[in-house]
C-alpha cells in the first residue's frame, strides 16, 4: 500500500498534466456527466460534482469508482486527490462515504449468527471459508470481542477458492450453522452432510456485488461503514462504537 506522501506525489504529478483553466460558461456537473457518458459509452456515471480545484470534477462510476476529469471530459485522472493542508486523501474519504450502507436493510436472516455477552453491538461480515484473512479475523479479532452480535454472510470467491462454494453449502446445511462455521475456521473440521439444502449464497453474491464487495473479509458496521481486511481487535472495537 502506498504511503500518503507517495499518493500525494502521484496526485500532484497527474494534476500537472491537465490544463486547469477557469470553468467555461455553462459548465456544470450535469454537462460534465453528459460529456463523459458520450465519450465513454457503456459506463454510466453515478454522480458528478466539483472538486476544490477549479475546472476539475469528481466522477463516480458504478457504486464507488472515483476518478477526475476536466469540464469537457477530454482528460481523466485516476488516483488520489490529496488535501495538502489537512494531509488527507479526499479520494479515500469519498470512497468511504460512497461505501456506506444501511445496516438495517441487510438480509440478516441469510447470515450465520454469533452472539457474545449481551450482543448489543452489531456487525455483518462477508466471509469466504477458504480465505486465510477471514480465518485470521475470526481467530485474532472476533474471538476477542464481547457484547457483540456478528452476522456472517457466506461469500465464496470461486475464482480464488474453487472449493469455497461447496464448503459454504456444507456449513449452511449443518444442524448448527454457527457451530459448524467455527469448527471449520478454528479446527478445519467440516460438518458431515451432503450440502444439498437450499442456501442463500447466490443471493449474497448479488448483494455483495451491489455493495461493491470485491474481497473478503468485508465488514459492515452498524453505522453503515464498510471496511475490508483483517483488522486488529482494538480497531474493530473502535468501529463497533463509532456513530458515523
Amino acid at each position: 500500500m502506498r504511503t500518503l506522501s507517495q499518493r500525494l506525489a502521484a496526485a500532484m504529478f497527474g494534476l500537472a498534466l491537465v490544463a486547469c483553466g477557469a470553468n467555461a460558461a455553462g459548465d456544470s456537473p450535469e454537462s460534465v456527466k453528459a460529456a463523459v457518458e458520450k465519450k465513454i459509452p457503456g459506463r454510466p456515471v453515478t454522480s458528478v460534482r466539483a472538486t476544490p480545484i477549479k475546472g476539475i470534477y469528481e466522477v463516480v462510476f458504478g457504486p464507488k469508482q472515483v476518478v477526475y476529469t476536466d469540464a469537457r471530459g477530454d482528460y481523466m485522472l485516476v488516483g488520489d486527490l490529496v488535501d495538502i493542508k489537512q494531509r488527507i486523501s479526499l479520494t479515500e474519504q469519498r470512497i468511504r462515504e460512497l461505501s456506506r450502507t444501511d445496516f438495517a436493510k441487510l438480509p440478516l436472516d441469510k447470515a450465520l449468527k454469533l452472539v457474545r455477552g449481551n450482543g448489543a453491538r452489531k456487525v455483518a461480515v462477508f466471509s469466504d471459508p477458504d480465505c486465510p484473512f477471514c480465518r485470521k479475523l475470526e481467530r485474532d479479532t472476533i474471538a476477542k470481542l464481547d457484547n457483540v452480535t456478528v452476522y456472517t454472510f457466506l461469500y465464496p470467491l470461486k475464482e480464488l477458492h474453487p472449493d469455497a462454494a461447496r464448503k459454504s453449502a456444507l456449513i449452511w446445511c449443518a444442524d448448527e450453522r454457527q457451530k459448524a462455521w467455527q469448527e471449520w475456521m478454528f479446527e478445519g473440521k467440516l460438518p458431515a452432510n451432503d450440502g444439498s439444502c437450499a442456501t442463500p449464497v447466490a443471493d449474497l453474491l448479488v448483494l455483495g456485488e451491489k455493495l461493491g464487495v470485491t474481497g473478503t473479509p468485508t465488514m459492515v458496521f452498524e453505522n453503515g461503514e464498510v471496511l475490508s481486511g483483517a483488522i486488529e481487535a482494538a480497531d474493530f472495537e473502535a468501529r463497533l462504537v463509532a456513530k458515523k
